[in-house]
């Protein structure tokens, strides 16, 4: 019997059917030949057969990985060693498991960090064999189009929509364990946040100084107490630490750039990320976008070669305060900082969806003056893909890698959180941000005043002569 091999050299791999099935058939035809700790040989272009893996670790590789090149007859999985082992005829029959939704999500998580033409792989770890698993694993036994995978994603968005606590979905995961003993399923909120951290919807918690001097990231990730002022790192009790180390405050903050590579790595949103070169307003006099803005124009003309890719980004940063507990009476704020992806069309980059997430800066206190110490993280990634950029594979033109770079055009903020990000003081006798030193202001009844407004009117308009206000004319 002829063995068909040319799923081996598909490279869009998640969107094929063909290579699913056949990778399946390809399992099926090697179970017989495990050693007696269930291992055999592993093809996939990492591997070359020089290591050995159980079978579910071999449907991963070969899966991530890609099936090495070369091997064409597959005498370590079952295949005679004589024969035409080049011929192709008619495909294996069926699929084996019937395709899960969830399989495109994680070719797409996937085909951020794989490069399918590199022999040896370029996959680091193995951090998605638990997602395969999953993902290969029934619900419960005789469903298999529903995945144990699909199922909890499907759970965890249900929880966000309704606002759940994790106390309530504990208690739904015990209950479903109750009526249905062999469901396949995590057994707390804990372990389902762990499985989704792997598909890239984790973030990173960096301890901040109790007085916000510094962040304890990277140089200061190992000390105990603050490099600015020498206060702990840890709550204490009577002067001493407690025996669990509880940080005095803490800082989410979510990768920027794993988010914008997979943008690029979906069919379904690669092709909108260079709607801004071919969807400007044809009238010079309407603004639809910020396409059409002189802004965007004056960048690409300082910046000829990072408006020469399309691809690159341009993003917008917007920031501002809000209290979690809805309660006016408690004071409390929280502190968001949102970006935007503006090589979007119009109608998606503003939707709740496609905003991203990158820092939350934790009370009690707004960071004020201090909002540079919590910005590090992102201001630091923001200039490594300015400067450097992130290999990224475009999945609309053959999975081709280009170097992608972004840029972060302007904010959009209120005056009072402009303050903050900018770091000049939008209050006193210098408030203003475009005059700066030279803001005309002056003291009245205990307020600050400002004035110089009448220079706007025209030039014969009879206010610019009146000295009624500080007599002087403008």
């Amino acid at each position: 019997m002829t063995i068909d091999k040319s799923w081996t050299t598909i490279r869009r791999r998640g969107s094929s059917n063909e290579f699913w099935n056949g990778l399946q058939h390809f399992l099926q035809m090697a179970k017989p030949f495990v050693n007696d700790r269930g291992f055999i040989k592993c093809p996939c272009r990492r591997c070359l057969n020089n290591a050995s893996h159980q079978l579910e670790e071999l449907e991963s590789h070969i899966f991530r990985n890609g099936f090495m090149f070369g091997y064409n007859q597959w005498i370590h999985h079952g295949e005679p060693a004589t024969g035409n082992a080049g011929t192709t005829v008619a495909g294996p029959s069926g699929g084996i498991h019937e395709r899960d939704e969830m399989f495109d999500v994680l070719d797409d998580i996937i085909s951020e960090d794989v490069d399918d033409d590199a022999v040896g792989g370029s996959s680091s770890n193995d951090q998605y064999d638990d997602l395969f698993a999953a993902l290969r694993s029934e619900l419960y036994h005789g469903v298999s189009s529903f995945s144990s995978l699909n199922f909890l994603v499907k759970l965890m968005h249900l929880k966000v929509l309704n606002k759940w606590t994790n106390k309530s979905f504990d208690e739904l995961l015990k209950l479903l364990k109750l009526a249905f003993p062999k469901i396949d399923l995590v057994e707390s909120h804990y372990e389902a946040k762990k499985l989704m951290t792997k598909m890239g919807l984790g973030y990173s918690s960096i301890h901040v100084c109790k007085n916000d001097c510094a962040l304890f990231w990277k140089e200061n990730s190992l000390k105990d107490t603050c490099p600015v002022c020498s206060e702990s790192r840890w709550k204490l009790q009577s002067g001493k630490r407690s025996g669990k180390n509880e940080p005095h405050k803490v800082l989410r903050y979510f990768p920027v750039g794993p988010r914008l590579k997979r943008l690029f790595a979906t069919s379904k949103t690669v092709k909108l990320m260079w709607w801004h070169s071919t969807g400007k307003s044809k009238d010079n006099d309407v603004m639809r976008h910020p396409v059409d803005g002189k802004s965007w124009q004056e960048f690409d003309k300082r910046h000829p070669q990072f408006a020469g890719d399309v691809r690159n980004v341009r993003l917008g940063l917007a920031a501002d305060g809000f209290n979690p507990f809805g309660n006016m009476s408690l004071s409390y704020s929280m502190w968001p900082v949102v970006l935007t992806t503006y090589n979007l069309p119009p109608w998606i980059c503003m939707k709740a969806e496609y905003l991203m997430l990158s820092l939350w800066i934790p009370g009690p206190q707004s960071p004020g003056k201090d909002m540079d110490v919590f910005l590090r993280p992102l201001i630091d990634e923001l200039k490594e893909l300015w400067v450097h950029g992130l290999d990224t594979r475009d999945a609309a033109s053959e999975n081709s890698v280009f170097r992608m770079r972004a840029a972060l055009l302007w904010t959009v903020n209120d005056f009072p959180a402009r303050s903050s990000l900018s770091g000049w003081s939008g209050q006193g006798y210098r408030a203003c941000p475009t005059c700066n030193e030279d803001t005309p202001s002056m003291r009245v009844i205990g307020k600050t005043a400002y004035f110089g407004h009448r220079r706007f009117l025209p030039t014969n308009h009879h206010w610019r002569s009146n000295l009624q206000f500080d007599g002087r004319t403008e």
